[in-house]
């Protein structure tokens, strides 16, 4: 492994979790062995390590209509330090730029995944 690519690795494990990382890990195949290259040198090692880019990647998940990861990037703030304020805030843009339509799909993911976080921390 490289540095970059060990740092990459680091902040995913970070952000997703390990379990979620070693599952992506045990799944990777030759053909797609690439791709995950790319998005953990690329995405994880010189984009992800900050609360603003967390929020960003919400938003631009959101106003793209990319809903299959949203939900767990809104997992994630749990590690990024973006509050449920946040997302609220990067969610609003949305709407304004990319569409109610989108925005209020978005709210509702978001809504769904905060509560399912407060109801998995109850003892």
């Amino acid at each position: 492994m490289t540095e970059l690519r060990d740092q990459g690795m680091a902040t995913r494990r970070k952000v997703l979790g390990d379990a979620h990382v070693n599952r992506a890990e045990a799944n990777k195949t030759a053909f797609d062995e690439p791709f995950q290259s790319l998005i953990t040198d690329a995405a994880w090692a010189h984009v992800w390590s900050l609360r603003e880019r967390s929020m960003l990647t919400i938003a631009l998940l959101a106003g793209l209509g990319n809903d299959h990861e949203l939900a767990m990037h809104i997992r994630a703030t749990r590690n990024t330090g973006a509050t449920e304020q946040d997302v609220m805030e990067a969610l609003l843009h949305v709407a304004i730029y990319a569409g109610v339509p989108r925005a209020n799909h978005a709210i509702k993911i978001a809504k769904d995944t905060f509560a399912a976080m407060a109801q998995e921390e109850k003892p």
